[in-house]
């Protein structure tokens, strides 16, 4: 069995060479940091995941959470582990330090955060919900609600839930019923019931804070009549320890496909008297605040992509290297050589390479510009919230299909448990359907970040202007042009594919949604291949320079790869979006 070994140097590279990690760290609030402080930063965190959260990933499937009368018990280790991430700071680190955090970037916070999901991502998802509860605090509650409950969940020492779906209301968050009734004092009695509420009970944290939507008496329907309340596990007195035990219960958690070790639990609140919360922000506003925390989840679900592809890479990779089987294609010798020297293997290791190392470009240049945005750059927050839906939907796909490489690189063993190489696929296929699923964020794309912008279409057109230019810089150098080349083709299928959807969005609106999802995929693809072929020209100026650092030679290896086996798929997804709609509806109903 393969061990997690994070990839500092891959990470590095992006972070310093793509990313710009030296201007993020010059960024005002940012003063703290340094790419010398980033390096500590990194190493002492793929020790942690290689030495603490590797070892009981598979204890975490294979044993799972256990619930006995509303008390949950964590797989083996996990509540070991989780007080050490605490203690050890892991938890503060991308929060301000008007709360106890570290305050470092959030392109730093990416990388690390990494290195949690590769070697146990069923772990890693406490934290990240935790994270985004804080922020829907941080921005959106009283200074009295910040105070009282962010010091501790910064801490790690309690941690948060994000409590939408409801049995009957799963994306159609309109159809939400749970209620909360104002007693008087400044607190509400909440009751209904949530389910696949991640993390919504454990034996880690001393205290969980659930974040709840509900509506009012009086509140307006759908989506505009919703509100949203902290509701603790343990009522917080006012000297900040903790009181009794609210009206909430966990009923029961969910025996799932893969991430056994993350409790994902269903909540009932309010059996009794009432579960006690308190209104953040304003009264029917809360779909708007819960967008804070599912925008910081969605980019962390995006992430969990090229986490768990990167780990299935690994494990692949050293089975490919440890399996002897047959004499490679065209090699007359007849000695039998592990499976790396079969060419159909190579394929698929390249694949998985190449790929992964795209989907983690582009997320840290997603976090990169979240920096900048913080920092008050316009600009910045446009492309922002231009590839969010890109970095979840795209990545996540991406790691649902190279984890089903990674069975395949093993064969007929992959699919027996014991090897682990099943785990990565069950794993990684809730990452497209939590958080939003990929049409969701594919109909956000077209919608809200397309045509419906305020200038329709200007976020997008600014990105292929830059990646336009970028692809004719490249094609003087030699070693680059066969990658301009296939860049410059996607470049054109995208802007295509964009400008039928602009054209087509409000007058055909269903042939515009069937093309969705597709269209975040070509722009994954080619934003994917545009930064990997950033990459390569970085790297062809090192190895112009004389340097002896193989890694280069591998990076631009693996973009000319993406190059000619990815970013032509762009124009098939092209033909698709501007081509294919009417097939999508040519069937009738009742001959499905």
């Amino acid at each position: 069995m393969s061990t997690y070994i994070a990839p500092i140097r891959d990470m590095q590279f992006i972070l310093n060479e793509v990313a710009g990690l030296e201007e993020v760290c010059a960024l005002p609030g940012n003063e703290e940091c340094s790419v010398e402080l980033v390096e500590s930063i990194l190493e002492e965190a793929a020790k942690f995941a290689t030495g603490v959260l590797d070892p009981i990933n598979r204890a975490g499937d294979s044993t799972g959470s256990v619930c006995k009368d509303g008390v949950v018990t964590t797989a083996p280790g996990f509540k070991e582990a989780y007080k050490l991430f605490v203690e050890t700071g892991w938890n503060s680190m991308p929060f301000s330090p008007e709360f106890g955090g570290q305050g470092m970037p959030a392109v730093v916070s990416m990388a690390v955060n990494e290195m949690w999901k590769s070697a146990n991502m069923a772990f890693g998802l406490c934290p990240m919900l935790t994270g985004g509860a804080i922020e829907a605090i941080a921005h959106h509650a009283s200074d009295e609600l910040k105070q009282k409950y962010l010091h501790k969940m910064v801490e790690g020492t309690w941690s948060g839930t994000m409590n939408l779906t409801e049995p009957s209301a799963g994306s159609d968050l309109a159809a939400i019923c749970t209620k909360a009734k104002a007693v008087g004092d400044g607190s509400y009695l909440v009751s209904g019931t949530k389910i696949f509420i991640t993390w919504g009970e454990n034996d880690c944290a001393e205290n969980i804070i659930h974040l709840v939507l509900a509506r009012l008496p009086d509140a307006p329907p759908g989506l505009k009549g919703i509100s949203l309340f902290i509701v603790p596990k343990f009522l917080v007195n006012d000297d900040g320890s903790l009181g009794a035990r609210n009206d909430l219960i966990c009923a029961s958690i969910e025996h799932k496909m893969g991430i056994h070790g993350s409790p994902t639990a269903v909540m009932s609140f309010g059996e009794n008297a009432g579960a006690i919360g308190y209104l953040v922000g304003d009264e029917n506003k809360g779909i708007g605040y819960m967008f804070t925390m599912m925008n910081h989840a969605r980019v962390n679900v995006g992430l969990e992509g090229v986490g768990i592809a990167e780990r299935s890479y690994q494990h692949a990779l050293w089975y490919a290297r440890e399996r002897v089987q047959g004499a490679p294609i065209g090699d007359k010798s007849g000695i039998k050589k592990p499976i790396l020297h079969h060419p159909d293997v190579r394929r698929m290791l390249m694949d998985m390479k190449s790929r992964t190392e795209a989907m983690r470009t582009l997320a840290y240049y997603a976090a990169a510009n979240i920096d900048r945005a913080h920092a008050g750059d316009a600009a910045a927050q446009a492309r922002v919230d231009l590839l969010t839906p890109v970095v979840k939907g795209w990545s996540t796909e991406q790691g649902v299909e190279l984890t089903s490489t990674g069975v395949q690189v093993f064969g007929g063993v992959g699919f027996i448990e014991e090897t682990g190489a099943c785990q990565y696929y069950r794993d990684s296929r809730i990452t497209t359907i939590y958080e939003g699923t990929t049409g969701i964020q594919a109909n956000d794309l077209i919608g809200r970040k397309l045509a419906r912008e305020k200038v329709p279409g200007a976020a997008m057109k600014t990105l292929i202007a830059e990646m336009t230019a970028d692809a004719e810089s490249f094609a003087g150098n030699a070693q680059l042009a066969g990658i301009a080349v296939n860049l410059k083709n996607g470049i054109n299928s995208l802007s295509t594919a964009a400008e039928w959807l602009l054209a087509n969005y409000d007058s055909k609106p269903q042939a515009a949604a069937a093309g969705s999802v597709p269209f975040l995929k070509l722009t994954g693809i080619v934003v994917g291949g545009w930064l990997m072929a950033k990459s390569a020209a970085i790297a062809v100026k090192h190895i112009a320079a004389g340097t002896t650092d193989d890694f280069y030679t591998a990076k631009l290896a693996t973009a000319t790869y993406f190059a000619a086996h990815q970013l032509p798929f762009a124009a098939a997804y092209s033909a698709e979006i501007t081509g294919g709609s009417e097939s999508v509806f040519a069937l009738p109903e009742n001959l499905f």
